[in-house]
């Protein structure tokens, strides 16, 4: 594989998944270090390793959405620290949030620390995770906006340690911009402690390779690209699919997503002429969260063992339309595009691969992350943010899985009793939405019922889609149902909510959540009549 040293595959196997279990203990100190809710108990962050060129060498297995964004993410780094003359020091770390420059929407915020041995500089570790309030005109900074600025503090590319020092007027200034200042400190304080044990293991890894180090590392990338080729070839030929979003909370509805995927020679090509434009409201896409959807189809075509880095990505080129949906401009307002219009790509191009792959692709999931952010005042300051699992699409062969996080999203839920300890809010209901996947010869999988009651008043804010289409089956499956959400006054009335929407509830008043169930896959069987004959029912 172009490599002089005499490795086998066991040997490039060990070296990769040492890598990625470097990510993985760096997501255990995030989580276990964390101070919100947000972070050590759904697990909203993700861990990677780069080359100190800037390419992806290793990943944990945590959210989509963010890993596949990370690789644009170093590219600005590395161009940011070009522009300004800047050598990548031991014990620096680097932060910033900004959709337009590698990021995905402003609550996720990155921290990236250079990685030293005695060779000098040798690679990159990097932390995303998503802050429960960066700021912005409502809690959770997830609102329904129509600009960037609404949505919370941006935060350019800057040095937030130097030297294995905070620089306090950098942490200052955040948490100047937070509604919860000690829980950002010590979300912010955890992502910087899980880089530096990031930085032990690494470089133990590369004194312990020694001089393969570097070549191994040639190999594995080498390794990644040659699977990648190979599973491609096998799906030569173009196909097209098109999917909505119900609407962009400001007007706009049905804001259609175009996909082309031509494969060719063990490379593809994804092609989204022809998407609906940049909208007024907050679905907007930068590129980052796009190029994540395609790396993540991708990472699904492969095998499951086979490894996922900058080798992989070498063989797929993605066209964005400017001004787009899925390659908006600044300012545009893009909270939801990473959550939202995130998940309805991912179901545009696994629609298109069901073209191809007949046999191997399901049908669509609930599609929507289902964003729900709440905060208040009382008794304390506070602001939550969770996003709530539904119905996988069926599968050939086998029934999607009820109430699971899909596709773009990899998080975990919020344990009631944790939810009820740290907010006034009771749980009143928490359960599976029986009956909400698609019929087929295998049923889509249900969604989730989700009651929350307040015990204080509170600003809510609600981000969702899949309200009024259901995700598509396939091979004559149908479609599961639409999901559904309400404010219940505290008389027991009911109020149908818009799926994207700011409202104040008060004390005693409740947000029921119904998520979407997922398609099913295949025609459903008939029941017979006693006669024996097929039943037209």
């Amino acid at each position: 594989m172009g490599s002089s040293i005499g490795y086998d595959a066991a040997r490039l196997e060990v070296f990769a998944q040492a890598l990625a279990q470097v990510a993985e203990e760096m997501g255990v100190v995030l989580g276990r270090s964390g101070r919100s809710p947000n972070i050590r108990e759904r697990r909203d962050y993700s861990c990677a390793l780069f080359t100190a060129q800037g390419e992806l060498l290793a990943q944990a297995a945590h959210i989509p959405v963010h890993l596949g964004s990370l690789p644009l993410s170093m590219e600005h780094l590395l161009r940011w620290l070009g522009d300004r003359g800047r050598e990548p020091k031991e014990g620096d770390v680097y932060i910033f949030n900004d959709p337009f420059a590698g990021g995905t929407h402003l609550p996720d915020i990155t921290m990236a620390a250079p990685y030293f041995s005695r060779k000098g500089h040798v690679g990159f570790g990097v932390v995303r995770a998503h802050h429960a309030d960066v700021g912005g005109r409502s809690p959770g900074s997830m609102p329904v906006g129509d600009e960037l600025y609404q949505e919370g503090l941006i935060i350019p590319m800057s040095l937030y340690a130097e030297r294995g020092e905070v620089r306090e007027d950098i942490e200052a200034l955040i948490l100047a911009n937070t509604r919860t200042p000690d829980e950002r400190k010590g979300d912010l304080r955890a992502q910087m402690g899980a880089l530096m044990v990031g930085a032990r293991r690494y470089q133990a890894l590369v004194e312990e390779w020694g001089e393969d180090f570097e070549a191994m590392v040639e190999a594995l990338l080498h390794y990644g690209e040659r699977t990648t080729r190979e599973a491609l070839k096998e799906l030569e030929g173009a196909y097209e699919f098109v999917d909505f979003l119900d609407d962009d909370g400001r007007g706009q509805v049905d804001l259609n997503i175009n996909v082309k995927l031509i494969f060719r020679d063990g490379e593809l090509t994804a092609d989204f002429r022809g998407t609906h434009p940049e909208v007024e409201g907050p679905l907007n896409c930068p590129p980052a969260v796009t190029f994540s959807a395609v790396y993540y189809v991708l990472r699904c075509l492969l095998p499951p063992q086979a490894p996922f880095n900058q080798g992989n990505l070498r063989c797929v080129r993605i066209i964005l339309p400017e001004r787009s949906l899925v390659n908006a401009s600044r300012p545009r307002a893009v909270a939801g595009g990473n959550v939202e219009t995130s998940q309805r790509i991912v179901d545009a191009l696994l629609g298109a691969l069901s073209r191809a792959l007949p046999d191997r692709i399901p049908a669509a999931s609930y599609g929507t992350m289902t964003n729900l952010s709440f905060g208040g005042s009382r008794p304390r300051p506070f602001a939550y943010y969770e996003t709530v699992a539904g119905g996988c699409g069926a599968r050939p062969g086998k029934d999607g899985l009820d109430a699971t996080h899909n596709h773009m999203t990899n998080t975990m839920n919020t344990p009631v009793e944790a939810l009820e300890f740290y907010y006034p809010v009771r749980v009143l209901e928490y359960s599976v939405r029986e009956g909400s996947g698609g019929r087929g010869r295998f049923r889509g999988g249900d969604g989730v019922r989700r009651t929350l009651l307040f015990l204080e008043p509170a600003s809510v804010s609600l981000l969702a889609d899949r309200r009024k289409r259901g995700p598509y089956g396939l091979m004559g499956g149908e479609p599961g149902r639409p999901g559904e959400d309400f404010l219940v006054r505290g008389d027991g009335t009911r109020e149908r909510l818009p799926s994207k929407v700011e409202i104040k509830v008060l004390s005693g008043e409740a947000i029921e959540l119904n998520t979407p169930g997922g398609g099913g896959w295949g025609e459903a069987i008939k029941p017979s009549d006693p006669t024996g004959e097929e039943s037209s029912g």
